[in-house]
């Protein structure tokens, strides 16, 4: 444990138009640990501020809830500890309203702030600042194309949880930013305390930033795009031997020229859509159906359930049987299936 006294100032941003839960979550980790701090006798912890990036310290979630904060961000003196941008706010209309905003963000840096992070679309703030600049970053699984195109210049892992680059933390979707907060608190007093606010929480201390989101595999490509005209007739046939040569047959054209424009249209070789296709069929049976796994290995061109399973681990990084348990319908857990929508 942390052997200081003096709190922590963590700075949570909660960017208008998101989910409650980007700032909310993190919010809860870092005021259950301070709780569970002086349970222990410790005199540390963290001084948790949540701010606004308007003058107006207002915020209108998506959720329909209006929100005043006690603090705008631009109010808030460096340096502090740990800044956290939660969420962002993609609309044209609002764009004027954060000016000020993104002038005190291009005034953080690692000099006079120890931690920087960002939970799902917070990430485009920081790139905006220029604080991901060449660097590893993840996002929202549902918004890591976007980051791509309008930041090249980042290294974006779209199936992480969270992950950093020194002193930089990105994290994925909406929960995602609890694991991160939980990573930090661990970090800063150590893996009981972690594991205390996890429980208090009752949340999973065990999920690893490197653990996978579950995202969609495939990218939506344009409808002019080869892997959009293919797609229809390889999911007819993914139980079936799909051989580069077969596929360029079906699109006439030769293998070589095939391959070639494949790639270049969808940015990975043909052998490796496709893989990632029976992934997402085999995924659908396992949420969706009790068909056994070896017969969706069968039906999905996967073989056996070793090939399968290797197969899965190498995408998801979880197993066919820990996916199903983990989609299963909940009313289908509880026993109550007539609930379900026929």
């Amino acid at each position: 444990m942390n052997a200081t006294n003096e709190k922590k100032k963590v700075v949570i941003v909660a960017m208008t138009s998101n989910m409650l839960l980007d700032f909310a979550g993190p919010s809860d980790v870092f005021t259950n640990a301070n709780r569970c701090l002086q349970a222990a006798g410790a005199a540390a912890g963290y001084e948790v501020l949540i701010a606004a990036p308007t003058n107006n310290r207002t915020l209108k979630t998506e959720t329909g809830v209006e929100i005043r904060c006690p603090y705008h961000a631009m109010e808030i003196a460096l340096p502090i500890d740990t800044l956290i941008i939660a969420g962002n706010d993609f609309r044209e209309s609002t764009a004027a309203a954060l000016e000020d905003f993104y002038n005190w963000l291009a005034q953080v840096s690692t000099a006079n702030t120890r931690r920087i992070a960002s939970v799902c679309g917070g990430a485009f703030a920081l790139a905006k600042a220029g604080l991901l600049e060449g660097k590893r970053a993840t996002t929202h699984w549902d918004l890591s194309e976007r980051l791509k195109k309008e930041y090249p210049s980042i290294q974006v892992d779209a199936h992480l949880f969270f992950t950093h680059d020194g002193n930089i933390f990105t994290s994925a979707g909406v929960s995602s930013g609890i694991d991160l907060s939980l990573a930090m608190v661990e970090a800063d007093f150590g893996k009981d305390i972690a594991i205390q606010v996890a429980r208090k929480l009752v949340f999973y201390l065990s999920r690893p930033g490197f653990q996978a989101q579950f995202g969609n595999l495939l990218p939506v490509y344009e409808s002019e795009n080869m892997a959009t005209k293919m797609e229809r007739w390889l999911r007819d046939h993914l139980h079936e031997t799909l051989e580069v040569e077969r596929m360029a047959s079906e699109m006439n054209m030769s293998t070589r020229n095939f391959t070639r424009v494949f790639h270049r249209e969808t940015g990975m070789p043909p052998a490796k859509f496709v893989e990632k296709l029976r992934v997402e069929a085999a995924r659908k049976f396992l949420e969706d159906t009790d068909i056994p796994l070896e017969r969706i290995a069968e039906k999905c061109g996967m073989n056996n359930l070793v090939s399968m399973r290797r197969i899965f681990l190498r995408h998801l990084s979880v197993t066919p049987s820990d996916y199903r348990r983990t989609f299963r319908s909940a009313l289908k857990d509880a026993g109550i299936e007539d609930l379900l929508i026929s």
